[in-house]
Parts: structure tokens; C-alpha cells; sequence
């Protein structure tokens, strides 16, 4: 028999719980919990202690995380994890160039995500002086079903995909789920058909965004282009006559790019 074969389904011998458990306690600390105790994290887990003190240990005798021998925190070494996957990620270098022409056009900031379970991983950001409501940089996560990059990206997906996302976000953080799903489906499929999603003053009071949808050389869209402004500065007249077309504009110039790979 063949060793070297490409195995189908994961086997349960192929799973390392203790990778898995270890990713775990990395994914607990976030804004609202970059100070955690063991049992916090036991807590935020649902890891016994000593398993969670092994873990810690574990990942301060790395360098991905430090202790005062009371509380936890991760280090910057991190970021090298997500940097891992940013430079493996060539659409984020080639859409950035073209982000950059979107911003200087419109004076607007520019993002391009990628649909991560249920949020949206920011994977390239083109900001400009004005002062943001909402801070996003490279690497923020947001809610997929709350923002246009999300809607863009989660139209495409089949009804048994979006329920599965749906599932996952409902346990994690239902907070972020519409109140109705049958209508939010509906709103889907407009998303799906019009090309784009525009959210105004309905996440954040006085925010206005919109996205347009990214495809590779097979058709699929494999992630999102969006620009967000204060409702001041830009109406929802202009975000779709002027903010639109630059951002359709910015999608194809780096879809014929990512083609030439």
C-alpha cells in the first residue's frame, strides 16, 4: 500500500488535539481580554485549568505569549502567525495598488477582507487622514453579517453554507445576527444579483459603506473591496454614482492581475 497517498476525509489519527486546544487559548485573548488569569482562560476556553496552564506555559517558553505569574498576555511574535498567511495571500500586495487609486479618488479609505467562519478578516487597508469612526486595520475581524465586505462575500455562498455560518456565529456572538433571517436572506440575494452591498447609518449611526465582490480566474469570489465614509461627507447618492464605479473599477483592474498569476 501506498504511504504516500493523498489521504481523503481527515483521519482521526491525522487530528492533534493539542495543536487544536493550543490555537484555542491564542483565539481567547482579544481586545476586550488581552489580560487574562488561568482561569479566565480555563473560563473563555472550556479547557480544565491544567490543561490551560500547560498551554500558557507552553506558549510563554515559545515567545507567543508572556506572564507577570499572575496574568497572561500574548506577544507580539504573534503577528508572525498572521503574516504567515498575509504573504502567502498575493491578492492583498495587487489589490493595494489599486485601493490606493480608489482613496486618492474619492478621499475615502479602502479595505479588502476575506470571509473567515463568521466574520471578515481585514487582509489590506488603504487609510487616509480623516479621523474614522470605526478603526480598521490589517488583521481586524468583523462581523460578516453587519458589514458590506461580509454580505458580499457571504452572498455567495450556498443557503446551506450561510446556515452553517449562521450556527457557528449564533453560539459564538448572536449579538451580531440579524433579527430576521428571512429577510436577511432576501436581502442576500439583491447583494447577489446588483453586484455590491451598501449598509448606511444601520451598524453604526452616521457610517455609510459599500463593496463590490473580487473573483479569481474560475469565476469564484474569493474576497470583498469596500470604502466607508462619514454620512456627512458622502451620501448615499454619491457612494453609489462616484464610490461605486471607482470601486468596480479597482475590482477588475486586480481580478485581470491575479489572472496573470
Amino acid at each position: 500500500m501506498d504511504d504516500n497517498r493523498e489521504d481523503g476525509p481527515l483521519e482521526r489519527r491525522d487530528f492533534i488535539h493539542s495543536l487544536e486546544k493550543g490555537l484555542t487559548v491564542i483565539r481567547s485573548f482579544d481586545r476586550n481580554h488581552s489580560h487574562m488569569t488561568l482561569s479566565d482562560v480555563a473560563r473563555r476556553t472550556g479547557l480544565t485549568r491544567a490543561t490551560s496552564r500547560r498551554l500558557l506555559h507552553t506558549l510563554v517558553a515559545i515567545g507567543y505569549a508572556r506572564t507577570d505569574g499572575r496574568l497572561f498576555e500574548l506577544s507580539p511574535r504573534v503577528l508572525e502567525l498572521g503574516y504567515s498567511y498575509l504573504s502567502s495571500f498575493g491578492i492583498a500586495d495587487v489589490a493595494e495598488v489599486y485601493m490606493k487609486d480608489v482613496s486618492r479618488q474619492i478621499g475615502e479609505g479602502c479595505t479588502l477582507g476575506v470571509l473567515d467562519g463568521g466574520d471578515v478578516i481585514c487582509v489590506a487597508r488603504v487609510a487616509t487622514d480623516r479621523f474614522m469612526a470605526e478603526s480598521v486595520a490589517v488583521g481586524t475581524r468583523l462581523p460578516s453579517f453587519t458589514s458590506t465586505l461580509g454580505q458580499v462575500l457571504l452572498a455567495e455562498l450556498t443557503d446551506t453554507e450561510i446556515d452553517a455560518v449562521w450556527e457557528v456565529q449564533a453560539l459564538r456572538d448572536p449579538e451580531t445576527l440579524p433579527q430576521d433571517k428571512t429577510s436577511f436572506l432576501e436581502r442576500l440575494e439583491g447583494v447577489r444579483l446588483q453586484g455590491y452591498a451598501v449598509i448606511d447609518e444601520e451598524s453604526e449611526r452616521g457610517m455609510r459603506s459599500i463593496a463590490v465582490p473580487i473573483h479569481d480566474r474560475r469565476n469564484t469570489v474569493i474576497a470583498a473591496m469596500s470604502v466607508g465614509a462619514h454620512a456627512g461627507r458622502v451620501s448615499l447618492e454619491a457612494l453609489i454614482d462616484t464610490v461605486l464605479p471607482a470601486l468596480r473599477g479597482a475590482a477588475r483592474d486586480t481580478e485581470r492581475a491575479i489572472g496573470n498569476f
